[in-house]
């Protein structure tokens, strides 16, 4: 499909994709490259001797007088639906517990890719990126968010193609040196690009394992 993304140097610069598996790897992609996100060179104590951590928001100083100034949300998603294209003022991560897609801008190429993402799989969106989330399959789809500086109700936590046009020709001027009609033209070609599809029968095959193995896990 043109615009999808399965590798690495198809990314839109910023953007990072998380995979976090039940082994307990996790490897983290960019246009750059692929590493290991556990790398011991980037980790923290974390409350035990011998237990580790990497931040992805906030440090070991963070406190009530150094706050990292973040929200986190469970959402819930219906079957086959999507978020309208939007651009958080800050950066965004977001971990898909089902299958499901992101919608991403391109500055660079001016065009919108796809991410497609399966369970376990995290992205890091930077700030103002235009981006849409949908989910390919037909149940609920769980995703846990984090949004640096802005909480739902801010003017800012997410910017819509009809909130740019409106302030590109605010009278008087939105204050702000954003470039409200490229955002709005960005956050257009996002909302316009082909749709990801549904679930593969690979992933069909793999979400009955899943259920099969909480079946045999048994409740928490």
């Amino acid at each position: 499909m043109k615009g999808s993304v399965n590798g690495d140097g198809g990314l839109p610069a910023g953007v990072e994709v998380y995979s976090l598996t039940a082994d307990g790897t996790a490897l983290l992609t960019s246009r750059t490259g692929r590493g290991d996100l556990l790398d011991p060179a980037e980790l923290l104590p974390f409350i035990d001797s011998g237990q580790h951590a990497r931040y992805l928001i906030g440090d070991a100083l963070t406190s009530p007088e150094r706050p990292s100034n973040a929200t986190y949300k469970l959402g819930l998603m219906r079957g086959h639906s999507a978020f309208t294209p939007h651009a958080h003022g800050g950066e965004h991560f977001v971990l898909s517990l089902g299958y499901a897609a992101c919608g991403l801008y391109d500055d660079e190429r001016q065009e919108a890719v796809t991410v497609r993402l399966t369970p376990g799989v995290m992205l890091r969106i930077p700030a103002l990126l235009p981006h849409s989330f949908i989910n390919r399959g037909d149940g609920r789809l769980l995703i846990l968010a984090a949004n640096t500086g802005f909480g739902i109700d801010h003017e800012d936590y997410a910017i819509t193609a009809e909130e740019a046009e409106r302030r590109a020709t605010a009278e008087p001027p939105h204050h702000s040196e954003l470039d409200y009609p490229a955002l709005a033209k960005a956050l257009r070609a996002v909302g316009e690009a082909p749709s990801p599809g549904g679930m593969t029968l690979r992933e069909r095959a793999a979400r009955a394992a899943r259920r099969l193995a909480v079946c045999l896990e048994g409740s928490a």
